[in-house]
């Protein structure tokens, strides 16, 4: 399978719903209904969220018996991580400072920030 480009890697970043469903894969290997559990969407959904997390190259799936399970790959950020090291001259962004501070434009602009996302299954 060819190395995923920035571009994808970048896109799959992009949905605060595959970013929280990596954060969960941080602590250990999860089952898809597992990892669908905390989400008030689909399990369509979130098998379309997996998709795009397994195509970008962020985590493997696996067939165990009946049950398919999500694992994060490790070294999957290694080239965008080594893509935003070469701005180090610029301070470390805090991304839930930025993500907040999105939040508050967009509101004070009359959009809730869910709008902005696309729509939701």
């Amino acid at each position: 399978m060819a190395t995923p480009s920035l571009d994808t890697i970048f896109a799959a970043l992009s949905d605060p719903t595959r970013r929280a469903i990596l954060q969960m894969l941080l602590e250990d290997d999860m089952a898809v209904t597992d990892v669908a559990e905390p989400f008030d969407i689909s399990l369509a959904a979130i098998s379309k969220h997996l998709t795009v997390l397994t195509l970008a190259g962020l985590i493997s799936q696996e067939k165990r018996g009946r049950v398919k399970w999500c694992k994060l790959e490790p070294d999957a950020l290694r080239d965008a991580s080594i893509w935003m090291q070469s701005f180090g001259q610029f301070e470390a962004v805090n991304l839930e400072a930025f993500e907040a501070y999105l939040e508050q434009a967009l509101t004070s602009q009359g959009k809730r920030p869910d709008e902005t996302a696309g729509p939701k299954e």
